[in-house]
């Protein structure tokens, strides 16, 4: 993975380097990318950048990373402990459209997505890929959590299954939105945050039941939940 030495390198250096491994992955692709054209355009040294990154697929994804974070900046600050009951859902549809504007504008992030999961989805250089969803995961966690003190996320289910289901969902929408983003009009595009959100509010929404089943945890299981035997077996 990309070292912490990194943050020690002169801002303007990184900028130039992130500049250039862009411009490069954008024209020929995360395989046709060729480290001696980076090196050259920013002027580093091979031996440097094995100082800051274990390969190419470790600078790509930190590109990613980068790039992730422009987009929140873009889409402004977020604080899970300023969602309210009344917000919670809306506020997630509100920025998930914002982000649909800003990509819709800029059509290198979704080839740099697509890019994203075909390095994922390969055994061999996936790795540095799955530091972006344990952070993403750490974000999931605290939303939820946020979700179950204001009453409209679910607590009948561990948190871990929760927490797992929301994440197996959010990666398998991204990759189809990656996957369907240019055959899509404006209008459907318009439409994926109501969609999307309402996917995961069925997911997480808190159940008004009158009597909620608890999660099984014990030999009680079957009473609990009605599968009892018949007399007599």
């Amino acid at each position: 993975m990309s070292r912490p030495r990194l943050e020690n390198l002169d801002p303007e250096r990184q900028k130039t380097l992130f500049e250039a491994a862009a411009e490069e992955f954008a024209a020929n692709g995360f395989d046709g990318a060729s480290l001696n054209q980076i090196l050259a355009k920013s002027g580093m040294s091979k031996s440097s950048l094995y100082y800051y990154f274990d390969d190419k697929a470790d600078l790509f994804t930190t590109l990613v990373e980068r790039t992730i974070s422009i987009l929140f900046k873009q889409i402004g600050d977020f604080d899970p402990a300023n969602l309210t009951a009344e917000t919670y859902w809306s506020e997630f549809e509100a920025r998930y459209a914002k982000l649909i504007s800003i990509v819709n504008g800029n059509g290198w992030l979704v080839r740099f997505g697509g890019m994203f999961y075909a390095l994922r989805s390969d055994p061999k250089q996936s790795a540095p890929t799955n530091r972006i969803f344990h952070a993403a995961r750490h974000w999931v966690e605290a939303i939820i959590a946020r979700g179950q003190e204001l009453g409209v996320v679910r607590s009948d289910l561990p948190n871990t299954l929760l927490v797992d289901s929301a994440m197996a969902l959010l990666e398998s929408l991204d990759r189809w939105v990656v996957t369907h983003w240019r055959e899509m009009t404006d209008p459907e595009k318009t439409a994926l945050p109501r969609a999307h959100i309402d996917m995961f509010r069925d997911l997480l929404a808190a159940r008004r039941s009158k009597a909620p089943a608890s999660f099984c945890r014990t030999s009680n299981c079957g009473r609990r939940f009605g599968h009892t035997k018949p007399a007599g077996l």
